[in-house]
């Protein structure tokens, strides 16, 4: 997909990350409210999965190119062997950890900074270390063994995760703004300090490693601390209270610590700048975070405008519905809302935008294999629903039968797709 001759083509990817076999709701995350309530339920992997396929088909009838990452292997053998232990041996509580699905969020996979914003002209990715949580904190070895196979090429620098205790949580807590994918922009990384009773997962000396490892001009990179009311009532990323999308950043009132400085800051290097801030007095920081307003993706489409595409929680919930139909009537600039149902995902702590990590580059530098189009999700869907179960209950984790059919199931779909390497 380039023009001219051999001119890039800048493209803002969305890579969806496919939900997994082992899908459940173990209530692993402390600070995500949606994962605690929903703890010990019994989850529908196949369901979920497919809700993730129709969200992509979404993606691409707006004209959006789209990927997809993989499910990685569970349960997770060589975390659990550093641990000395097997999936026979181990205590209900690490064998949760290593069936966990969450690697779908790939939201949480890397932060990404486009060609445009580095020094060396080329598109940078550090994968995220996850160090916050047992359950995540042995993602990243899948998730880089992926990153080095879709951005191969010389236009990309992927580099390992930035070591512990600097817990790093990837895209979820970074954003960018800028007049096009293909012109310098500015980045902000969220990080957090104090978070109430639940902990910060975004520690700010990552962030700092991520932009010195990405080139980043210091001027145009900014260190912004996330509020710790925000954190304190569910929002454990910044992207659960705030999302920026070309010159439009779109956040809750109360998502930043110091909003005033922000605000100013941004409007002195980009003056363009467009903030759609929803005020604390008509969608409280409860109903944001329980309905994930904010978790939402905003993308810029092919035609012209802005989309918010949200989740069917937000359209459920009167106060942020009435918002959002208030916004599209004004003159601003996000002109049209989707809805998406991601039920299955959101029952677990992630909306549509959790489940996607956008990369912006030219398409026709990634390997094939990770982007898809209709008929490519036709046989992924095909696979998903030949072999995924189609449900999960607690005492599902430690039955052996579970891990083989899992086993079973993303081979199918890698083969499925070519992507043995990953097997």
């Amino acid at each position: 997909m380039s023009s001219g001759e051999g001119v890039a083509m800048i493209r803002e990817i969305n890579f969806d990350g496919i939900v997994g076999p082992t899908h459940n709701l173990a209530g692993l995350s402390l600070g995500n409210l949606a994962a605690t309530r929903n703890a010990g339920a019994v989850s529908r992997p196949r369901a979920a999965a497919l809700e993730g396929v129709a969200k992509m088909r979404a993606n691409l009838a707006l004209g959006l190119v789209q990927g997809v990452f993989m499910p990685q292997a569970r349960p997770a053998l060589g975390w659990l062997a550093q641990l000395a232990t097997t999936p026979e041996e181990a205590s209900p509580a690490l064998l949760a950890n290593a069936m966990s699905a969450s690697a779908m969020w790939a939201a949480n996979a890397a932060t990404v900074s486009p060609a445009a914003d580095t020094a060396d002209g080329r598109c940078h990715l550090t994968v995220a270390n996850l160090a916050t949580m047992p359950h995540r904190s042995h993602e990243w070895t899948g998730t880089l063994a992926q990153l080095r196979l879709a951005f191969a090429r010389s236009a990309f620098a992927v580099h390992e995760p930035v070591p512990p205790p600097f817990g790093d949580e990837g895209a979820a807590n970074h954003m960018r703004l800028a007049a096009a994918h293909d012109a310098p922009g500015i980045e902000l990384f969220v990080y957090g300090q104090r978070g109430g009773p639940y902990p910060t997962r975004q520690h700010v000396e990552a962030s700092r490693a991520v932009a010195r490892r990405h080139r980043l001009d210091p001027a145009r990179t900014l260190f912004v601390e996330q509020a710790e009311a925000a954190i304190a009532a569910g929002a454990f990323h910044n992207d659960v209270v705030a999302v920026a999308d070309g010159l439009t950043l779109f956040a809750h009132e109360q998502a930043f610590a110091d909003r005033d400085m922000l605000h100013d800051r941004l409007r002195a290097l980009l003056p363009e700048v467009r903030i759609v801030e929803v005020p604390a007095n008509r969608v409280s920081l409860g109903d944001a975070i329980s309905t994930y307003l904010f978790n939402a993706q905003l993308v810029t489409l092919p035609q012209g405008g802005q989309a918010l595409i949200v989740p069917a929680e937000a359209r459920e919930n009167a106060a942020v519905w009435t918002w959002l139909e208030e916004m599209l009537a004004g003159n601003g600039p996000i002109r049209r809302i989707e809805v998406v149902d991601v039920r299955g995902s959101m029952a677990n702590g992630g909306g549509p935008a959790c489940l996607r990590l956008r990369v912006a580059c030219d398409p026709a530098t990634v390997d094939p294999r990770f982007l898809v189009d209709d008929a490519i999700l036709d046989g992924i869907e095909q696979v998903i629903a030949a072999t995924w179960p189609e449900e999960i209950g607690p005492d599902d984790l430690g039955r052996p039968t579970l891990w083989a059919s899992a086993a079973a199931a993303r081979r199918a779909l890698l083969e499925r797709l070519d992507l043995a390497p990953l097997i």
